[in-house]
Parts: structure tokens; C-alpha cells; sequence
């Protein structure tokens, strides 16, 4: 079996037994549901910032302008800008991370349950994250959610095996 290094125990020819045991720890931690939970929050986090801020930036592309926007200095609006842009940067962020850590706790949370890695697990994970986002809605949303979460999740996991 092989870890995300590309070192396996199997493959740890000429290890110490010491180095042997260090190596099972590391792939053991890198395969816990709360490492993958982690990880996964801090890769939504960094991508939802660069999606946020790439998104921002397209407020300000457009001619229209707002009157308090016309009344600032040329330094005053980039500042504005720039600070809108970061905010809403961050605030994307926190979101990404969010989905990342609730799908991907979850679906490794099932996959431990069902000892088995199918789309039954990314369709239920999804499911889950869906109805948990839109629990504070009613019940409806919650379902939407789950049915829309589901389906997104399912095609895009069918989409990465099909090969």
C-alpha cells in the first residue's frame, strides 16, 4: 500500500524496524478521517480565497461606479478596493473550508463505516453536507440540499473514475 509520499511499507526494503514503525505512523495519520478533515478545510480555505478574490475583482472591472465611489481619490478607491476585495476574499474562504471539512469528514466517516470506496459514499456524503448547509432553511431547503449535494457529488466522483 502505498502513502501520498510514494513510500510503502511493503517497499521499505533495507529499513530500520524503527524507520518501519515511523513509516506505518505516517501513513496511518494521512489516512485518519481527522488528517483528510483537516487537510481538506485548509485546501478549501486557500482555494476559496483565490476564487473570492478573483471574483471580486470583477465588481470593479465594469464603467458603473458608484457616486461615493466617483467623490474619492484615486488612492482612496484603490484602498477601498483592495479592502472589499479581501473581505470578501476571506469571507469566500471560510465557506470553502466549511463545504471542504463537513464532505470530506463525512465521506471518510462512511467509507470507514461501509469498509468499502464507491459512489454510494460521495452520493451520501454529499447528501449529508447539503442538507447540513441548508438545515437552518426548513426542511425543504434541507432536502433540495441534500438531493442537489447528492447529484453534484455523485457525477463528479462517477466523472473521476471513469477511467
Amino acid at each position: 500500500m502505498a502513502s501520498p509520499l510514494g513510500v510503502s511499507i511493503a517497499n521499505a526494503n533495507g529499513a530500520t524496524e524503527q524507520e518501519k514503525q515511523t513509516i506505518a505512523l505516517i501513513q496511518s495519520t494521512m489516512e485518519s478521517c481527522p488528517f483528510k478533515t483537516v487537510m481538506s478545510c485548509g485546501a478549501g480555505f486557500v482555494m476559496g480565497g483565490a476564487f473570492g478574490l478573483f471574483m471580486s475583482s470583477f465588481e470593479y472591472a465594469g464603467p458603473t461606479v458608484s457616486e461615493k465611489m466617483a467623490q474619492q481619490t484615486t488612492k482612496q478607491q484603490i484602498k477601498t478596493a483592495f479592502k472589499d476585495m479581501g473581505t470578501r476574499s476571506y469571507s469566500m474562504a471560510k465557506n470553502f473550508a466549511v463545504v471542504g471539512a463537513i464532505y470530506s469528514g463525512s465521506e471518510c466517516c462512511i467509507e470507514s463505516y461501509r469498509a468499502k470506496n464507491d459512489l454510494y459514499n460521495s452520493m451520501a456524503a454529499g447528501c449529508f453536507t447539503g442538507g447540513v448547509l441548508a438545515a437552518k432553511a426548513g426542511p425543504q431547503a434541507t432536502a433540495f440540499g441534500c438531493a442537489g449535494f447528492a447529484a453534484f457529488s455523485t457525477a463528479i466522483d462517477w466523472y473521476m473514475r471513469r477511467n
